[in-house]
């Protein structure tokens, strides 16, 4: 049998020696900068024809990449559970043999719900429920009747499904591929290094710094997203406890005024955690955060619809987890027919389901690489196990309690259209406002703006941490304070430019078109580290069988 190679062990990413960009790598840098650059320019000088450009490339991709996306995050999400299930991986350690976690169990989970979905968790775990109560695709197919109690199983567990194993897989399995590859193998903690048991030493090289460039952008337009709605939701916030008008327009919405506000307040105070590195700062804010999203959950468990949220949440998760295989792989078509089923269903696959992959998708390449970070010294399946299965069962929580308690208010406890009405950044301060006396409302509402504020300083400032080291060819060393500084305000720029240039919707274009060839480099990561580890037991087979000693047949020749 002929032996196997050894692995790639190291790369050789050129950085450099000296200047303004010593220690990073030029072409990434620079690279990523440029592209960014002329994106800020184009939708701060020339608003209208970016956002309508935008608005035609999302229409080309909606159109034509739905099945993709569909197969895709449900591979991500295979590679998860297949590699914690199999023995022989889900016991492999994410580092040298006796290495142990640098992080406690509840920081370390902390610190993924804060960089992860934390900020749209708040936004969308009472708006989301309230939309599928509605929409959605048993109500289009007239299975179900929309705002009717028939409807709440669906709701929930189309909430669940976006909000559940598949964005966790999807972050779950960059994470883990950086982290083995980083930790087991010695290389890089960037993401070329991922590809190496595909493209080898290719990766030293322009097919690198492409992928790295790739990552960088995917990750300015993930967090470009959920800072946008962070913003927006601090805004109306602010507007609940101050009743400043100023701050809101007609239709229930933050002004683009307050949300540009709310954006520079937030980066500021990012770009100055940031500076104190993932031990000190982030590791602070994400037990703070983690700390008062107990509070407010204890909130709603108290003063909401508790029972209502309970059977929620156990009904919702049984449909969830029994309809799940189904769910991933389900894929409606438009038949061209505008007021047609199928083409009403295709088009609610697209605004919710793709747009959702898509976002995890671009913002994985951040959370990712951040796994990996506070992840070393943990097993394939303790990993799997708290990257995975404990942030889902803490976000179908809180959608049950939020989203359950707007659903029953809206049923049955004489809310009316109060909550349904209110806009998407609203939505969780009306139940507030319907539920507390006007003072004890606006104490609530501060410690939801606390809540939100911690949520979006932890994303920014990881953010920022993880484009610097990407840019630096995985050296996750704490970097020059400028240049800290100067993706601080290039994230400021990309987010303001594009709120300028048709807000939300103009920031969650350009994620979907952002996301879309980093979906590639993801699958292609999930392959490298099925056939790294396929190898690397081979490698161990070759090696016990060579050690193996020899059988002496020499005294049985007798023997015939």
């Amino acid at each position: 049998m002929n032996a196997i190679k050894p692995p790639v062990n190291d790369l050789d990413i050129s950085t450099a020696q000296s200047g303004f960009y010593e220690g990073f790598s030029k072409a990434v840098a620079l690279g990523s900068k440029s592209l960014i650059g002329i994106l800020i320019i184009w939708a701060i000088v020339f608003p209208g024809s970016a956002g309508s450009a935008l608005t035609q490339i999302r229409t080309t991709i909606d159109a034509n990449t739905g099945t993709w996306y569909m197969y895709v995050m449900a591979f991500y999400l295979v590679v998860c559970v297949a590699l914690a299930l199999w023995p022989a991986t889900g016991r492999i350690r994410l580092g040298a043999p006796d290495s142990r976690p640098e992080f406690s169990s509840f920081s370390w989970i902390a610190m993924m719900i804060g960089a992860g979905t934390g900020i749209g968790m708040l936004t969308y775990s009472t708006a989301e429920p309230l939309y599928h109560f509605a929409s959605n695709p048993a109500v289009i197919m007239g299975d179900t009747t929309a705002l009717d109690p028939d409807n709440v199983r669906e709701a929930m567990k189309w909430s669940f499904f976006h909000w559940g194993l598949s964005a966790w897989g999807c972050y779950g399995m960059i994470g883990l591929a950086l982290a083995f590859f980083g930790y087991v193998r010695g290389l890089p903690l960037t993401i070329r290094s991922g590809l190496t048991p595909l493209f080898g030493r290719a990766l030293e090289g322009p097919l690198g710094h492409i992928v790295d460039i790739i990552s960088v952008i995917a990750t300015v337009l993930g967090v470009a997203v959920t800072l946008g709605y962070g913003v927006s939701q601090f805004a109306a916030g602010i507007h609940n406890i101050t009743g400043m008008d100023w701050l809101m327009n007609d239709e229930s919405t933050p002004t683009l005024l307050a949300m540009l506000l709310a954006l520079v307040v937030v980066m500021a105070l990012s770009t100055l955690s940031a500076l104190s590195g993932i031990g000190k700062g982030i590791k602070w804010l994400s037990n703070i955060n983690m700390g008062l999203s107990f509070f407010v959950l204890a909130f709603l468990l108290i003063f909401g619809s508790t029972l209502f949220a309970l059977q929620s949440l156990a009904v919702g998760l049984w449909d969830y987890l029994t309809s799940l295989p189904a769910m991933l792989v389900t894929i409606w078509r438009s038949d061209g027919v505008a007021e047609s089923t199928a083409t009403q269903l295709a088009g609610w696959q697209g605004a919710w389901t793709i747009f959702y992959w898509a976002w995890w998708i671009a913002f994985a390449p951040f959370v990712g690489l951040f796994l990996a970070r506070i992840s070393k010294g943990r097993t394939i399946r303790e990993y799997v196990l708290g990257a995975m299965i404990v942030p889902t069962i803490i976000h179908c929580v809180w959608f049950s309690f939020a989203g359950g308690t707007a659903i029953d208010l809206t049923l049955n406890g004489g809310a009316g259209d109060l909550i349904v009405d209110a806009g998407i950044s609203s939505q969780l301060f009306e139940i507030v406002n319907f539920l507390l006396s006007p003072v004890l409302a606006q104490l609530m509402s501060a410690v939801i703006v606390v809540l939100l504020m911690t949520y979006l300083v932890t994303s920014a400032d990881s953010a920022i941490l993880i484009i610097n080291t990407i840019s630096a060819a995985g050296d996750d060393g704490q970097k020059s304070h400028v240049h800290i500084l100067t993706w601080g305000v290039i994230l400021t720029l990309v987010i303001g430019g594009l709120l300028a240039a048709g807000g939300l919707d103009a920031i969650n274009t350009a994620m979907i078109i952002g996301a879309l060839p980093f979906s590639v480099v993801m699958a292609l990561m999930g392959v490298a580290l099925i056939k790294a580890l396929i190898r690397d037991g081979m490698r161990a087979r070759q090696e016990r069988a060579h050690m193996s000693p020899a059988i002496d047949y020499s005294a049985n020749e007798s023997v015939k």
